[in-house]
């Protein structure tokens, strides 16, 4: 077999099983990573009231409501979402708009795998299918539309629209945690590619299958023919069976990362004290083990991390959500009035935890690749003995 043989056939195979793919997963993370990162900053502007919707054009607001009904054009764009709460009715004009829905809220309070609830991109056409009631989050441009107030997109500033059940104030951890895809590896472009690929490697494999001294070249096209399956073929399953529990681990700790970071969104000093869009005095603070354990235990403060996230108990527990007073208890958090706003006990300092966690995500999916490529390899050696034992 000439060496450019196989060097056309290993960058085919290379090519179309993994850069390809590769490529749109990593598009796919900076999607998600767009969407968690939007979602986070609408989280600073204000609600909308009855006196901004009339005098804050131009500006970003947020509105949680309940769906009510749709209006304009039944297509690509030019229709209009409405939602109301106890107060309002406002329009949400759908061209530009990213919208997404939630899947049913998980009542366990320890589900905090990320793969449960992935939220689905929706057009318009789907949305006609929604029951009057639906919860409906929405952050974005208020603008004028035909003389009204509505919230519209524009290209710097797309609306984002979330649908979802279940409580206001899960939200956030939910749209934050789930807010990224579950198999990166299988995305839009991935069954392109391995079509392609399957097809140079028959068109190579037709050029040399009729001549019998071109052997190996039409056994190495064969081999790269299937590669695609080769990881569902044991031994190499094993493999591919663990790679796919280590990239999950990989993914759960991104999730915790994200969740970790969530409080800073608000506070530039760890221990510092600010106010939310609403007003409401917010701060993050440092207390003992044996208080917050109290605390935790009387259901005074929530976990927002699961146990398992951090194995050694901490010293210290980083502690965050609205100010309150007490004449009595002095000066405590407590759930904020803004259900966006994130609140309860992290087991150490924020930024330590998501540089673990980032760290234990990377090795891990480092781990998970080089395990597939071992199977891979593995599959590949045993087929060539078993091709070796036939020629002779």
């Amino acid at each position: 077999m000439r060496i450019l043989d196989l060097f056309i056939i290993c960058a085919l195979a290379l090519f179309w099983n993994g850069i390809v793919p590769v490529a749109g997963a990593f598009w796919g993370r900076r999607a998600w990573r767009l969407f968690r990162r939007r979602y986070d900053e609408l989280r600073l502007r204000p609600f909308l009231d009855y006196a901004a919707r009339w005098e804050g054009e131009g500006k970003e607001f947020r509105f949680i409501g309940s769906f009510e009904s749709l209006s304009g054009k039944n297509g690509a764009g030019g229709g209009f979402l409405w939602i109301k709460n106890d107060n309002l009715t406002v329009p949400v004009a759908l061209d530009g708009a990213l919208t997404y829905v939630l899947p049913e809220h998980d009542e366990n309070p320890a589900a905090y795998e990320p793969g449960r609830e992935t939220p689905q991109r929706i057009k318009w056409e789907q949305l006609a299918s929604l029951s009057g009631g639906a919860r409906v989050y929405v952050g974005g441009q208020l603008l004028r539309v035909e003389g009204r107030p509505a919230f519209v997109s524009s290209r710097e500033r797309p609306l984002l629209v979330i649908l979802y059940d279940g409580p206001d104030r899960s939200l956030t951890a939910r749209a934050i945690r789930a807010g990224r895809r579950r198999n990166e590896y299988w995305n839009t472009l991935t069954p392109y590619a391995l079509a392609l690929g399957a097809f140079s490697q028959f068109i190579v494999l037709l050029n040399y299958i009729r001549r019998p001294v071109f052997q190996p070249t039409v056994a190495a096209a064969i081999a790269a023919l299937c590669l695609p399956v080769l990881p569902l073929i044991p031994p190499a399953f094993l493999f591919t069976i663990l790679y796919r529990r280590l990239w999950w681990q990989a993914r759960l700790f991104r999730a915790w990362r994200d969740l970790a970071l969530l409080p800073l969104r608000y506070l530039a000093d760890k221990e510092g004290r600010t106010a939310l869009p609403g007003g409401e005095p917010y701060a993050g603070m440092f207390l003992d083990d044996d208080e917050t354990a109290r605390r935790m235990e009387s259901g005074a403060l929530p976990r927002v991390l699961p146990e398992s996230a951090v194995k050694a108990r901490p010293r210290r527990w980083y502690v965050f959500g609205a100010l309150k007073k007490d004449a009595g208890a002095g000066e405590f958090v407590a759930a904020p009035d803004d259900p966006q706003a994130t609140w309860g006990t992290l087991p150490g300092d924020p930024e330590k935890l998501a540089r673990r966690f980032t760290v234990r995500a990377y090795a891990l999916e480092i781990a998970s690749w080089l395990l597939l490529l071992c199977g891979i390899a593995l599959n590949l050696f045993f087929a060539g003995l078993i091709l070796s034992a036939f020629r002779r």
